[in-house]
């Protein structure tokens, strides 16, 4: 173990896209466990984009000057409570560092699943792929063969999603992306039955064509102009699934989409939106319904990994221009695997 800490502060609010100026990497020696609680040594971290919401003057959001939060898969090293042992392999929300102390009630106890890597924890089996089973079963309240759109398919949310849907039974399934390469990947390893670049012209033009027969579920992680088209293309009784809007994070100011709001009544359409930290209770049915199909290999994990603390920054500003496919996580150098 080192004997140093490395952590990320935030140093200024951002106005518009954030570069790596508006963070800093500040050293410190390791810190000490105090009586009830542990020392983790952290070995992976999700950038996520809510992150980029954090940033802002927000309440609860990010504050200057001070080691930021997020989602982590680390170890106990060093211990001063009997409920944490040292070896102990936990999840916490004490991220952007490389060691971190906890106590018994900021961390939750990992199963370890045979077949299934770490990095799943904070992929598919962790608030990444909650947000994806929750949008589907308990918003959405998907139906056997019914059709979906799914905007930034290529993200995290988006190939989950597209994964769960098809495992539940959805008909046809249509997704945007930022790249025809990722369109491609999309329909040819993640089971898209249509995928759009966004950036090959206006979005009701290009979701017309990929379900010309419409759809019954939008699961939007992205807001503005395909959130609007998405409401002229859904059927009778359709929902939105409201995840995420990030399209305006980078944009303030950016107005809201225009879209004709009688449809809403017309087609007795329903939209909501929803937190996940509202439903950790159903983090044990995920894994009742995640695990067995990882095991089995009918279900993939979708992941870019980047190795290096270091490059934490880097991985969540890559994050924000669509660099990665699936879930982006930074992984420690100790965990990246030997080449024999």
């Amino acid at each position: 173990m080192t004997e140093t800490a490395l952590t990320v502060h935030q140093t200024v609010r951002p106005h518009g896209f954030p570069t790596a100026d508006h963070f800093t990497f500040a050293e410190s020696p390791l810190p000490e466990p105090a009586a009830g609680s542990a020392l983790v040594e952290n070995l992976y971290w999700s950038v996520d984009p809510y992150h980029r919401e954090m940033m802002d003057a927000v309440s609860g959001g990010f504050a200057l000057g001070a080691p930021l939060e997020g989602r982590t898969v680390g170890r106990v090293v060093a211990s001063r409570t009997p409920r944490l042992p040292e070896g102990e392999i936990v999840f916490h929300r004490k991220g952007w560092r490389t060691h971190a102390t906890v106590t018994p009630e900021e961390i939750r106890r990992l199963p370890r699943f045979d077949g299934v890597p770490l990095t799943a924890y904070l992929s598919t089996l962790g608030g990444t792929g909650l947000t994806a089973y929750v949008g589907l079963t308990r918003i959405a309240r998907l139906q056997e063969g019914e059709d979906l759109f799914v905007s930034a398919a290529a993200g995290g949310v988006g190939t989950t999603t597209g994964r769960f849907a098809k495992l539940l039974g959805a008909g046809r399934l249509v997704g945007s992306a930022g790249s025809a390469a990722k369109a491609a990947h999309l329909m040819r390893e993640v089971g898209y039955d249509a995928v759009f670049d966004y950036h090959d012209g206006p979005a009701a033009d290009l979701l017309g064509k990929a379900a010309p027969d419409g759809v019954d579920v939008f699961v939007d992680n992205v807001g503005g102009e395909q959130l609007a088209a998405a409401v002229g293309a859904l059927r009778e009784f359709g929902r939105v699934v409201r995840v995420g809007t990030i399209s305006q994070y980078n944009t303030p100011g950016t107005s809201s989409p225009r879209f004709d709001h009688a449809d809403i009544v017309e087609k007795s359409l329903r939209m909501e939106g929803f937190l996940v930290r509202n439903y950790l209770d159903l983090q044990e049915e995920l894994y009742e319904f995640a695990v067995p199909r990882l095991q089995s290999g009918r279900l993939a994990l979708d992941e870019t990994v980047v190795d290096g603390f270091e490059h934490i920054v880097d991985a969540f500003l890559g994050m924000l221009r669509g660099e990665n496919t699936g879930k982006i996580i930074v992984r420690d150098r100790t965990q990246v695997p030997s080449v024999s």
